[in-house]
């Protein structure tokens, strides 16, 4: 019975990771190893992306997150990648991630349906925009890693003022209040406009979105947090999909990469959301709040002439 209630629970994603797993086997023994702007794809490269997957995936499931925040830093400043093709493998990596959750949280009806088809779809064409600007950008990779670097900005003060005031424990009693809701507010004209600055943002940086989509649904919109995770991850799938896709088409994707850190992501993600209950939510934040600052400065240093180790 427990095996039965184990398949029944996570066949969805075991049958989405073996896809995976045979797809990248398939990818890396058609000899798709190299690419320029990244580093070969040795057995222990592949080991270390699977790590760095498996941990960006761990984040996702611990603060609502798709783990682009992870894996675009430590592939550009630590793994040699250049940072257009950072930028591109990331993004397409996140689509299996944000699938994988996405359907989690839809089968437990943890997402409005509504804000999902209109932040999804004006976030597709905010994806087509920032993937064009992105083109003018992408032979310029200080400029992008400023522009990176200011987007991190955001999710880090985010997540440091959190930690240390406790804002996360006062918003999850005001979404007690309303766990009869299952629903988000907002006027279609205003949930597109946020959607389509996100998809922007997503197509020229290459980050799905998570660290915009959960605070901007619970403080613009009100949203219930339950909610918030589920409809963050339902609408980064269109705009992670596409941005993806497109980015592939581009020459940005270095293919077997992006393969084996989204098959890290979907067992870190299955992990982060059986474990999180084990964390102090503020601590996770404070923690991953100091890592996102780090990382910006890291950017805009680079871009000024000042290094950060």
């Amino acid at each position: 019975m427990e095996k039965n209630s184990f398949w029944v629970k996570y066949q969805f994603t075991i049958i989405l990771l073996l896809i995976m797993l045979i797809s990248t086997i398939f990818v890396i023994g058609s000899g798709n190893t190299n690419m320029e702007g990244a580093p070969e794809l040795s057995v222990a490269m592949i080991i270390i992306m699977a790590i760095v997957g498996t941990v960006s995936g761990l984040l996702g499931g611990w603060i609502g997150t798709g783990g682009c925040s992870v894996m675009l830093p430590v592939l550009h400043f630590w793994l040699g990648f250049s940072a257009p093709i950072a930028v591109g493998t990331t993004l397409f990596a996140v689509i299996f991630t944000a699938v994988s959750g996405g359907y989690g949280h839809f089968k437990q009806k943890n997402l409005d349906k509504r804000v999902t088809l209109w932040m999804g779809g004006a976030g597709i064409i905010g994806v087509i925009l920032g993937s064009w600007l992105f083109t003018f950008l992408s032979d310029q990779s200080e400029l992008l890693g400023f522009i990176i670097g200011l987007v991190f900005l955001w999710p880090s003060f985010r997540m440091i003022w959190e930690g240390i005031k406790g804002l996360k424990k006062s918003v999850s009693a005001k979404a007690s209040t309303q766990v009869q809701d299952n629903s988000i507010k907002g006027h279609p004209a205003n949930l597109s406009i946020f959607g389509a600055i996100v998809g922007t943002l997503t197509g020229l940086v290459g980050l799905g979105g998570g660290y915009a989509l959960v605070p901007g649904l619970i403080y613009l919109f009100g949203a219930p947090v339950y909610i918030t995770m589920g409809t963050s991850l339902a609408v980064m799938i269109p705009m992670a999909a596409v941005g993806g896709v497109i980015k592939f088409a581009q020459g940005y994707v270095f293919i077997s990469a992006a393969l084996v850190l989204a098959s890290g992501t979907i067992i870190g993600a299955q992990i982060g959301a059986a474990t999180i209950k084990k964390f102090r939510p503020n601590t996770l934040k404070l923690i991953f709040g100091i890592y996102f600052l780090y990382v910006a400065i890291k950017y805009l240093g680079n871009f000024i002439g000042f290094h950060v180790w």
